[in-house]
């Protein structure tokens, strides 16, 4: 299963990856830095499932949705963010992501996101 990561924080890379491989088996992670970078590796990779910050550099989080879901109307986005304001996390939903998770993420998360997926995959 191929998942893409975009967070400017190297640190949180890392941590969400150990979380989701501690819960999921066979992944395959690519890490992107900024909204730009990870809607050029969306394209190149076309992963399962995306993990998307919504405070970065260049493209945010909210404008990257935006542009994967134009891109393909399909993908499976998560968004793990510190930003809990309702009016963002409204719009953020209604953009059609598959859940929104409040930082810092943890193993309780991770196994939730987990579950989550394993719906996703056997339906």
């Amino acid at each position: 299963m191929k998942m893409l990561i975009v967070d400017d924080s190297r640190f949180t890379q890392l941590t969400t990856s150990k979380l989701l491989e501690t819960y999921i088996e066979d992944l395959d992670i690519a890490f992107a830095k900024d909204g730009e970078e990870g809607f050029n590796k969306y394209k190149e990779l076309k992963p399962d499932y995306v993990f998307v910050d919504l405070l970065m550099p260049n493209i945010s989080g909210q404008e990257l949705i935006r542009l994967i879901k134009d891109y393909d109307r399909n993908s499976k986005i998560f968004v793990i963010s510190a930003d809990v304001q309702k009016n963002v996390r409204e719009e953020i939903e209604s953009l059609g992501i598959i859940e929104f998770i409040n930082k810092p993420f943890t193993g309780e998360k991770a196994k939730s996101v987990a579950e989550l997926i394993r719906g996703d995959t056997h339906e």
